[in-house]
């Protein structure tokens, strides 16, 4: 989930959301940096408007139907839509086995859905 935060913050700030800058972020949070996911990461972001998957998932309720209601609410969007649903998905997938690992306990769940 901390690959997410730090893209977030890189976007928030204007910052161009590549590997050097993520694994900066990521190094100053004291996480242990893994290259793989921070290429898949960059990879999977690099058509996504961040702005608008924000918009749209805010847009989605809590306890929803989750990243496919989100895709059906848009509508008509097309398959633009489709490609950012499914790079959003792999990205959630990949957060998804890395958080295993992880400590269940910390806090931010739901924001995984901010891409979905």
């Amino acid at each position: 989930m901390e690959y997410v935060y730090a893209a977030l913050i890189l976007n928030e700030t204007d910052e161009e959301i590549n590997e050097d800058n993520l694994t900066d972020v990521l190094d100053a949070a004291g996480a242990d940096v893994e290259e793989s996911r921070v290429k898949a990461l960059v990879a999977a972001l690099e058509d996504v408007d961040i702005e608008e998957a924000v918009d749209q998932a805010a847009a989605v309720p809590a306890g929803g139907a989750g990243g496919a209601g989100g895709a059906a609410a848009g509508g008509a969007g097309g398959e633009a839509d489709a490609d950012e649903a499914d790079e959003a998905e792999e990205e959630e997938a990949e957060e998804a086995e890395a958080d295993d690992d992880e400590d269940d306990d910390a806090g931010g769940e739901g924001l995984g859905e901010l891409f979905g």
